[in-house]
């Protein structure tokens, strides 16, 4: 599973994965340990977390909600000892660390408890996200390594 197969719907608390789209809308199974499915039509908000960002302040404007839940998963592993109950000054400390270029006029609080649940329900139910994506970064510095490795053989013989 990918970050592109889980949703999220506004209003309802859970995490969503994404089963398959219909002529009106699109089919989602809760990531809970209910396994609720539901129908999401064009009446309902429904956010795919691929194409969230978090706003910063550098040049870019944002940073994909995708490579912010990797770097906390590299720093915490699975354990941020946050939660929503969390105070302000927590979480917005919690983000700093993470993403020091955060935009802190446009990333309110509510956004940061978001995350931090969002992470833990994925970290929960689906964790295979962060080792897919952590095997796919490993195979592909090793093919670079490999290469350079072949341009290297091929320039000594052509000398």
């Amino acid at each position: 599973m990918e970050f592109s197969d889980i949703a999220s719907v506004s209003g309802k608390g859970t995490l969503f994965k994404i089963i398959q789209p219909t002529r009106t809308g699109v089919i989602l199974e809760s990531m809970d340990e209910e396994k609720k499915k539901m129908v999401a039509t064009m009446h309902n908000k429904v956010s795919i977390l691929s194409e969230i960002s978090i706003y910063t302040t550098d040049s870019e404007g944002a940073v994909p909600l995708e490579d912010v839940m990797k770097k906390i998963h590299q720093e915490f592993d699975g354990d941020t000892d946050l939660d929503k109950n969390s105070s302000p000054e927590e979480l917005k400390s919690f983000l700093k660390f993470i993403l020091p270029e955060y935009d802190e006029y446009r990333v309110y609080v509510s956004d940061i408890k978001k995350l931090v649940s969002w992470y833990g329900q994925i970290v929960a139910q689906v964790p295979e996200v962060f080792a897919a994506k952590e095997e796919e970064a490993k195979e592909e510095k090793a093919a670079k390594k490999k290469a350079k490795k072949e341009s290297k053989e091929e320039e000594a013989k052509g000398e």
